[in-house]
């Protein structure tokens, strides 16, 4: 644990120690950024980064900005910070490639809960071998997915979405089984979330994104035709 690096992006100081006092006493390794500019320079210079903890509202640049410039370079997961609960934002904020959203304020112990998921994850797909079905290969430790022979780029949370379709092929999923395993908390909300990482995944795979089958009212099955 304590070679596990965390970034945390905050331009109120008192916010940046109350992550980090709970971070550093579960073992972390944090690192601080007080506005977007500083975030990319420290990202840029400590390769060994394995998450980052993001606010939107910051000076010089913004959460959305910095976001899309660390997506430049990887897909290491991305916690989003916000005082905003328009749905709008949570969107925009999937779309550009958020692996969680919470919106401030909030239970310091339910962000450590999501920061121990997410790295849990990583971990345990680091461990595993590749995956493949119907021209789609996915090596989990390289997190890389070919589809015929072709790499294409998904974001963390989308290549654990695909990954959970293709351990499950021909299972029908509901929307709440996916939350539950993918996101692996209890979701209370609507399924803007899970729609719009199906939505965005199936373009990514092109005319493989059929196999993602919708089951009306319900949710979801992957199936290999």
């Amino acid at each position: 644990m304590d070679s596990i690096k965390v970034l945390m992006v905050d331009d109120e100081s008192r916010m940046r120690k109350l992550v980090k006092d709970f971070l550093t006493r579960d073992g972390y390794i944090v690192l601080e950024a007080g506005d977007g500019e500083q975030a990319i320079d420290i990202f840029m210079n400590d390769k060994n980064i394995s998450l980052v903890i993001l606010d939107v509202m910051m000076p010089k640049m913004d959460g959305w900005e910095t976001l899309k410039e660390i997506r430049k370079y990887s897909q290491v997961p991305v916690i989003m910070l916000t005082a905003k609960a328009d749905e709008r934002d949570e969107l925009q904020g999937f779309d550009l490639g958020v692996d969680e959203y919470i919106t401030k304020p909030f239970s310091p112990k339910i962000l450590m809960a999501r920061v121990a998921a997410i790295l849990r994850r990583t971990t345990d797909a680091a461990s595993e071998e590749k995956l493949s079905a119907g021209g789609i290969e996915m090596d989990l430790s390289a997190h890389v997915v070919m589809i015929d022979g072709k790499p294409i780029e998904l974001s963390f949370k989308e290549f654990e979405l695909l990954q959970y379709f293709i351990m499950n092929k021909g299972v029908a999923l509901s929307r709440e089984k996916i939350l539950n395993n993918v996101w692996n908390y209890d979701y209370f909300g609507d399924a803007r979330t899970i729609d719009t990482h199906v939505k965005k995944l199936r373009s990514k795979m092109g005319d493989k994104g059929e196999y993602i089958k919708t089951i009306w009212g319900m949710g979801y099955k992957f199936e290999v035709e």
